[in-house]
């Protein structure tokens, strides 16, 4: 079980373009909220107690987040995913087809944002190499967030010390 600062780190080797890392903050939230939108069907339970998949998922991962070490960060990535989620349910109330446009929408246009991104990088996705990126990328994002607002400033020390400083590729000349 690999601490959070370790798995950052990993992730951002992957992540050091800035136009990236920009990119990163539309991309995984907009495929959090299509996660939310397709697993908020079907709903376990009935009146005030109900569950989704979405849910599920969501206290699972939050177990996860919070279990890597990094207590400011797991909460802020737990929130920001509840946010998402939750957000994701008031669209999963519709029809069949709002339902499925808003989930598989906003999932394929994610993937897109976070392909050109990597476009920027020079760089295949991390989850490509180690499935864990999955969940990582919402905790770069939410660290990222972290870091701009001039929280956790060891933990970021730690990351560009290790993985470097973040720059701005020239697209004209090879990596």
């Amino acid at each position: 079980m690999r601490n959070a600062t370790d798995l950052l780190v990993q992730y951002a080797t992957y992540h050091r373009d800035r136009r990236n890392i920009a990119t990163h903050f539309v991309g995984i939230p907009l495929i959090v909220f299509a996660i939310g939108v397709l697993l908020a069907r079907p709903v376990l339970g009935a009146g005030s107690v109900s569950l989704t998949p979405a849910w599920i998922a969501w206290g699972l991962a939050t177990l996860w987040y919070l279990s890597r070490g990094q207590l400011v960060v797991g909460i802020a990535v737990s929130l920001l995913n509840a946010l998402l989620v939750g957000l994701g349910h008031t669209v999963a109330d519709g029809s069949l087809a709002q339902w499925l446009g808003w989930g598989l929408g906003s999932f394929f246009l994610g993937w897109v944002i976070q392909f050109v991104g990597h476009y920027y990088e020079g760089r295949k996705p991390a989850f490509v190499d180690d499935l864990t990126g999955l969940l990582i990328g919402p905790m770069f994002v939410a660290a990222e967030l972290l870091f701009a607002l001039g929280w956790c400033r060891q933990l970021l020390a730690d990351i560009e010390h290790r993985a470097g400083p973040t720059v701005l590729r020239d697209l004209h000349s090879p990596a």
